[in-house]
């Protein structure tokens, strides 16, 4: 799985995206909660100019050429089991995240690639897109087939290639943190 810019423009039919927001249904979150959200337009549909004009002049660029865009909210708030009363959870944020893992890895999975960016306007997205208070606007995916690299301007085309990951004694220790290059 990487993050690919390079797209086709290829439609995504309603059931095929409907597989990948199924996979990030069943990912894990604290006490169920299932906080994620997830807001979409395809290509094809009444919603894609509005979604595309969210996104920065750099990630709109590229993503126009994706399937569909969806934004991925997180609810900051749920109620316990047994209790009655919403409380503030702390880890709506990390929750979804996996949700949005488990969708691109099930569009990777179906020959489709996700692309996730923060590169858009958040108060923009909330107020033109509904989103209440009590919700986190996270970021946006773009999803799509894979496109031809040489398709994208030169400074996008050098990015192309999957990044190149941190060795696990960057990200891995045990027992105590303990990674080097940053302060003790």
């Amino acid at each position: 799985r990487w993050s690919p810019r390079a797209f086709t423009g290829e439609a995504i039919d309603e059931a095929r995206l409907n597989t990948f927001f199924e996979a990030a249904r069943w990912a894990p979150s604290a006490f169920n909660a299932q906080p994620w959200r997830f807001i979409y337009a395809r290509r094809d549909g009444e919603h894609w100019v509005g979604f595309l004009g969210l996104l920065n002049d750099f990630n709109r660029s590229w993503a126009q050429h994706a399937a569909a865009l969806v934004l991925v909210v997180s609810a900051t708030r749920f109620t316990p089991p047994g209790k009655s009363e919403a409380i503030q959870t702390g880890s709506h944020a990390f929750d979804t995240g996996a949700a949005a893992a488990f969708l691109a890895l099930q569009a990777s999975l179906a020959g489709w690639h996700a692309h996730t960016m923060g590169g858009f306007d958040k108060a923009r997205a909330r107020s033109e897109l509904g989103v209440p208070e009590g919700f986190e606007v996270e970021a946006v995916i773009a999803i799509g087939k894979l496109g031809d690299p040489q398709s994208l301007p030169p400074g996008l085309r050098e990015r192309e290639p999957p990044s190149p990951r941190q060795p696990l004694s960057a990200i891995v220790a045990e027992g105590r943190f303990n990674f080097p290059g940053t302060p003790a």
